[in-house]
């Protein structure tokens, strides 16, 4: 057995959660590898949409633009019925504001979106590892010992850090014994990208809405010529979705005779569950994504929350191995875990009600960490906008005169501190991993249209700071020193350099 270089975080699984995950690291330069038991990347549709907040995720890790470009919105349903055919909106989209730069959900099938992401990390010097198993790890207190097998044969390797992002069938998962109670739904149902002829690529066509077992949908997918299949299925016996089945019940299901099926490009059969993990961590290993908390299609929630995970404990995990206390990797269950049960409600509501408009709750916006021991709220006036909630966007101008916004202030790995109005004798000294901005009469930032003010509830001599995962740590009055102190001290910040 072969005994390779040292990561400081291997990475089991190169799913949307793995390779978000090794970005985020990456740029970090932490040292890490990534692996994937399958022998080549997935390439079918599943996960095709991207909530609002996802994509101010990839807006951070410097992917959002090219996948943008691929995808598309998401088109409106047309519903065919013995009566005619009318249209119906799938989300509520809605305008860009300055706080909100993405008003709607963005379409593009999950394995393009994944090939997007390994193309960001092979620029970050990383590339993924297939057909690379982990066979076994074992936590030795200071490492986690692994064993990974290829058709190189066995290596054995040494990380500070092992997180399991390999799905629902999480062998991390089962190896640690972590439970993942839950329950399969009595629902069963046929995915599959097809290549059509004969179907108008405008609207998203669903015949049988009102007929559970009978319903069916063709989707266009935007970034491909294909459309992705969705099909109810009996819950007992065989189902026949070869090629020749799945063209039988196209014709059965829709009534027309004129669509034409070309070719099928990938399909799967399934029954979905609802499951959350008691634990999100043992040790020195970690579960991220379907590993944790697996979900129902509807809502497209699961990708998502999956990806927002791996936002979470990448700082982390950069912010303990460049020294901080190891309390900080204490909170990434408790802020992600109730997230996930939320999420996991929603998505079965939304199954169960068979309701097709999906609205604000679904975009992850509004979702936060107000009770994380990472939240410090210590505003002597109520606020509009609370410790723990995202931090919203505003257009600003620099000091030289070029006009920004906060999220491109924020870009990269560090915390950032906005002083509002704080006077040059208020400032704050500068430390590792903290960017400091004084918005403000000579400051670095000029706030002209009050979009900074109005977004963060702030007055002069206020205090935000944001995470590095886009959060706001705390809104800090002014004369509070020690406030502010113990702020940067929870999410990890060193004291100042002398």
């Amino acid at each position: 057995m072969s005994t390779l270089a040292s990561p400081s975080v291997l990475i089991a699984g190169a799913g949307a959660a793995g390779l978000t995950l090794a970005i985020d690291l990456a740029r970090r330069n932490i040292p890490l590898r990534i692996i994937d038991k399958a022998e080549v990347p997935f390439s079918g549709s599943r996960g095709k949409g991207l909530q609002p907040r996802t994509q101010e995720v990839f807006e951070d890790l410097g992917v959002l633009d090219r996948i943008a470009a691929r995808g598309g919105p998401y088109p409106m349903i047309r519903l065919h019925g013995p009566d005619g055919t009318h249209d119906v909106s799938m989300v509520e989209a809605g305008p860009a504001t300055p706080a909100e730069p993405y008003g709607q959900p963005l379409m593009l099938p999950q394995g393009l979106t994944e090939g997007m992401l390994r193309e960001r990390l092979a620029e970050l010097g990383v590339t993924v590892e297939f057909a690379t198993e982990l066979a076994a790890f074992e936590d030795k207190g200071q490492v986690v010992e692994a064993t990974l097998r290829s058709r190189a044969g066995s290596q054995s390797v040494q990380a500070s850090y092992l997180v399991g992002a390999d799905g629902g069938s999480s062998f991390v998962r089962k190896s640690l014994g972590i439970g993942f109670p839950g329950e399969t739904l009595p629902v069963r149902a046929v995915v599959a990208d097809l290549d059509l002829e004969g179907l108008a690529r405008d609207v998203w066509h669903t015949w049988n809405a009102q007929d559970p077992p009978r319903t069916i949908g063709l989707c266009p997918l935007a970034g491909t010529e294909l459309f992705q299949l969705q099909a109810a299925l009996p819950l007992e016996g065989d189902f026949d979705i070869s090629d020749a089945g799945l063209a039988t019940m196209i014709a059965a299901r829709t009534g027309r005779d004129d669509i034409r099926l070309r070719q099928v490009h990938w399909r799967s059969a399934f029954q979905p569950s609802t499951r959350l993990a008691d634990r999100y961590r043992v040790g020195r290993i970690f579960l991220a994504g379907d590993s944790a908390h697996v979900h129902p299609p509807t809502g497209g929630q699961g990708l998502n929350t999956s990806i927002q995970d791996a936002y979470n404990l990448g700082w982390k995990l950069a912010t303990v191995l460049d020294g901080a206390p190891q309390e900080l990797l204490d909170t990434y269950e408790p802020e992600r875990r109730p997230i996930a049960a939320g999420v996991l409600n929603l998505s079965t509501r939304l199954l169960r009600s068979r309701e097709k408009r999906r609205g604000r709750e679904s975009h992850e916006l509004d979702l936060g960490y107000f009770e994380s021991p990472l939240t410090l709220e210590v505003r002597d006036r109520s606020g509009r906008l609370p410790a723990g909630a995202r931090a919203p966007d505003a257009p600003c101008r620099s000091a030289g005169g070029q006009p920004t916004r906060l999220f491109e202030v924020f870009r990269g790995p560090q915390a950032t501190l906005l002083g509002y109005e704080v006077g040059s004798e208020s400032s704050v000294k500068a430390r590792r991993g903290l960017q400091i901005h004084q918005i403000g009469q000579g400051g670095d930032l000029k706030d002209d249209g009050g979009h900074i003010r109005e977004a963060y509830d702030l007055e002069p001599g206020d205090w935000a700071l944001v995470r590095p995962d886009g959060y706001i740590a705390a809104i800090i009055g002014p004369g509070r020193a020690d406030a502010l102190a113990d702020a940067l001290s929870r999410v990890g910040l060193p004291a100042p350099l002398r």
